[in-house]
């Protein structure tokens, strides 16, 4: 990386925790970390012991096999839409083709955990419609979390076979919210749709800089409202359930893709802003006429205990797209393939893609 002195044989740490650990190989010695990577993971030096995550965002660095997040116990989903989504929202989207909706917490969750079919789905000339529930700015503001999304359109340009520019604006939702929308001057079939609400952490705690909040406290009644990093409008918890089904509904979707939710076994070790965003399209497709047969949900960190199932020429097209996109991420670029597979958490999870339907959650 550029500007970051990493400790030796370590891989690249990202507060939202997609980044990690040593890489296999490294001796057996402490690995030493630098002021600069301890920065990294959001932590000040000074004051590491004063932080609760120092502990969590070291041992990560370590880890070899890429991060695991904190388990904690999330509250149902309440309360859902107090009305159903109008079709005079200024976020309604043409009707396209078979149209996928698909809900991410962090711009990169598609490209990693739900490719190839993502590819697949791009190059069928299907429409897709994607929304970013956080910024994935792991506290470093909204400069890093620009960066992720300006990384995320030119993975997709990379799969739809075009550098045209994107278009975009501002919408100033039905439910209050404010969201960022880009869209493909060449290619109205796509949209991505940001609402750049602040990084939950690996440790469900959020970060300083964001006021020690994120998703899970905002469920958890714990903080009343969650201000997005861009000084967009503070959304509450119910006021995040309208966002959420109202930028669905104007999406017109035949089916929708998101994150394993926090209620399924295979949420176990995930991020937590993916079992909540999860959890949040679960609760909100059937108010927006959304069948549970009609929703994917893929795994994410504990994919890697899951046998690899993508391989061959599928696996070189899904880390090409990985790699464009790393390329413009500061904390994750690589510099060829091998690079991006050698990264810890990364490595593991490009080799792997585990959709799951409402019947095969494992519901706890």
């Amino acid at each position: 990386m550029s500007d970051i002195d990493e400790p030796s044989g370590a891989g690249p740490a990202r507060g939202d925790g997609s980044g990690g650990a040593a890489n296999g190989g490294a001796d057996s010695r402490r690995p030493k970390v630098s002021r600069r990577a301890l920065l990294l993971g959001g932590l000040a030096v000074g004051g590491l012991a004063a932080i609760g995550g120092g502990a969590l965002v070291y041992r990560d660095l370590r880890r070899a096999d890429g991060p695991d997040g904190t388990w904690v116990k999330l509250s149902p989903i309440v309360p859902l839409p107090r009305d159903a989504p109008r079709d005079a929202s200024p976020a309604f989207e043409e009707p396209g083709a078979d149209t996928t909706v698909a809900v991410w917490a962090h711009a990169d969750d598609d490209i990693i955990f739900a490719n190839p079919h993502l590819g697949e789905l791009i190059s069928s000339g299907a429409t897709l419609r994607t929304i970013f529930v956080t910024a994935g700015d792991a506290g470093r503001g909204l400069g890093y979390a620009e960066q992720r999304e300006a990384g995320i359109r030119a993975a997709y340009d990379e799969m739809r076979g075009s550098t045209a520019p994107w278009d975009t604006r501002q919408i100033t939702l039905l439910s209050g919210a404010r969201v960022t929308r880009f869209v493909p001057s060449d290619d109205p079939r796509l949209s991505i749709t940001t609402l750049r609400l602040p990084d939950g952490n690996l440790s469900a705690k959020g970060f300083p800089s964001t006021g020690d909040a994120g998703l899970t406290q905002l469920i958890n009644g714990i903080v009343p409202a969650l201000a997005p990093i861009d000084d967009g409008p503070t959304l509450d918890a119910s006021r995040l359930s309208d966002t959420i089904a109202e930028l669905i509904h104007a999406g017109r979707p035949d089916r929708i893709t998101t994150n394993i939710p926090h209620e399924s076994a295979f949420a176990r070790g995930d991020h937590p802003d993916h079992s909540c965003v999860g959890s949040l399209v679960r609760a909100v497709a059937p108010t927006v006429g959304v069948d549970a047969a009609a929703v994917t949900y893929y795994i994410g960190y504990p994919s890697k205990r899951q046998p690899v199932n993508v391989i061959g020429a599928p696996l070189d097209a899904k880390v090409g797209v990985y790699q464009v996109y790393a390329a413009k991420d500061p904390v994750v670029t690589c510099g060829d393939a091998a690079a991006c597979l050698a990264q810890p958490g990364f490595g593991q999870w490009l080799r792997r893609s585990y959709g799951k339907t409402e019947d095969e959650l494992q519901l706890s």
